[in-house]
């Protein structure tokens, strides 16, 4: 079971040590094996890292969207900043189309389900390049990006350890792809929504938590009075989740 409801109070009252703040993105990357292009963040190769975390933006923005939260880091922490693969503008990505109406919103499934496939595919090639196996492996994303991460990990908790659900929503359409009940059991996953969230309402978290116990998914669900955005307080409570779960 979850813990109760927090309202958004810090975990900690310490930072995460060893920031990756004096860390810029690297220049443009390919994948081969997926056709993602990332950007990672700490360029110090001399140093194994520990954990390996794929950040993923929302709908319209870029890779350099979570660049800010990544910096927050402990500096252990491989961080990739991943572009989805959807052009929708200049400087703009998506990982599929949305739109939005009166019964909330609709999805193209082909493209989130393309998507979710080349995920899976960056995530196998950067555990190989990085030495790390899916339990020091999480992927997490604001909005679409963490719909995409939440159904990465709840589809293939093989390849991942824990997932962030940073003002998203679990897209009902995954149900089939479930992975097994025993390997959900083994995954750890944050959720952080705004109060007055007007994209995504309250409803869409409160769904995600039925459904995650329901699953047997152990996770954290953190509420907060903010709208949809990515505040400085949820930032902060996701890197210490992550420190306190991963880096000891």
């Amino acid at each position: 079971m979850a813990p109760p409801f927090s309202r958004g109070k810090p975990m900690h009252s310490q930072p995460p040590h060893q920031p990756l703040s004096s860390q810029q993105p690297s220049a443009l990357r390919q994948d081969a094996a997926s056709g993602l292009h990332y950007r990672m963040l700490s360029a110090d190769t001399a140093t194994a890292p520990q954990l390996l975390l794929l950040l993923l933006h929302g709908v319209g923005g870029n890779e350099g969207q979570l660049a800010a939260l990544g910096q927050q880091l402990d500096a252990r922490v491989r961080v990739v900043l991943v572009q989805a693969p959807l052009a929708f503008g200049p400087g703009q990505f998506g990982w599929f189309q949305v739109s939005f109406g009166a019964q909330g919103p609709t999805i193209n499934p082909a493209q989130a389900e393309a998507s979710r496939q080349q995920l899976q595919r960056l995530v196998a090639s950067l555990q190989a390049e990085c030495r790390l196996g899916a339990a020091q492996t999480v992927i997490a994303g604001f909005s679409q990006g963490g719909i995409m991460s939440a159904g990465l990990a709840l589809t293939s908790s093989q390849l991942v350890g824990g997932f962030g659900l940073l003002s998203g929503r679990i897209l009902p359409e995954i149900a089939p792809l479930l992975a097994a009940p025993q390997d959900l059991a083994t995954l750890a996953g944050f959720i952080s929504h705004g109060e007055f969230d007007d994209k995504l309402p309250l409803a869409w978290a409160e769904k995600a938590e039925r459904w995650l116990n329901e699953l047997g998914v152990p996770h954290q669900l953190q509420l907060y009075p903010a709208g949809h955005q990515l505040t400085a307080a949820m930032v902060q409570d996701f890197c210490h989740w992550l420190a306190a779960r991963w880096l000891h």
